[in-house]
């Protein structure tokens, strides 16, 4: 695995933040607060890029969120001095569906609220005059864990090239509280919901084959940690299976008259 200096890619983070609000002539953030690591740091960032008067933070739980997610995602605002907004999605989500399908399942409810929320997002992004701060990390980016155009919309993704183990490594430097660094990874779209249960791989493993099989010059028959070959091939679909995620839609080429 990589060995970054943290210490100076907090600055390099810090600078492009900056930069490309700066680029954009909108030099307010916005994002999601979900209570989570990756919000979390991606928030401190914006902070220490732009200040604590340029950044909001969105809380929007649904009835069925946990509530220790708002108490996490309060907690972060508070230690950030940031400003958050708060706005239920519930109705949102559901009249749709209590009125068109009531037998919905939970894979397409979890996407219908992640959309709902970016929507609110960007609904506010233009009332308060802010881009829309991403929060996804190269871990989820790669293998498309992520709602397309739910969690995975954004102005820019300031973490979107760090490991999710890189996220925690960094989040302590920054000084995050340890509750939310140490909590289990989850989307909070359902119940009991857990990112590597639902995966079915460990962070620390996904990275580790991620580092192998996408950074140039590694080759994983070299490298001092080997996984089960039944790993690497999940891995590998998993990539190849969402790489539409990470692409805009296709567009045929112009045909030009002869």
């Amino acid at each position: 695995m990589r060995k970054l200096d943290l210490k100076a890619e907090i600055t390099r983070i810090s600078e492009f933040i900056a930069g490309y609000t700066a680029q954009a002539g909108i030099p307010q953030v916005i994002l999601g607060l979900s209570g989570g690591i990756d919000s979390s740091l991606s928030a401190a960032l914006a902070v220490k890029a732009l200040g604590k008067d340029k950044v909001l933070g969105a809380i929007l739980p649904h009835e069925d969120s946990s509530s220790h997610s708002e108490d996490d995602a309060r907690l972060l605002a508070q230690t950030l001095e940031i400003q958050i907004i708060r706005q239920e999605i519930t109705f949102l989500c559901d009249r749709y569906f209590s009125f068109y399908d009531p037998q919905i399942t939970a894979l397409r409810m979890a996407n219908w609220k992640a959309r709902c929320r970016m929507l609110v997002l960007y609904d506010l992004s233009q009332k308060h005059h802010a881009l829309v701060l991403g929060t996804s990390n190269r871990t989820e980016l790669l293998v498309g864990y992520f709602t397309q155009y739910g969690d995975g919309a954004s102005a820019f993704e300031p973490i979107g090239h760090l490991y999710k183990t890189e996220v925690w490594e960094m989040a302590h430097l920054l000084g995050i509280p340890e509750q939310i660094v140490n909590k289990t990874p989850t989307a909070d779209l359902w119940e009991g919901q857990s990112d590597e249960e639902e995966m079915g791989i460990k962070y620390p493993t996904l990275d580790e084959i991620l580092f192998q099989l996408t950074e140039p010059g590694q080759d994983q028959k070299n490298s001092p940690t080997i996984f089960p070959d039944e790993l690497y091939d999940k891995v590998r679909r998993m990539i190849s299976v969402s790489e539409f995620k990470r692409q805009l839609p296709p567009v045929l080429a112009r045909r030009y008259a002869e």
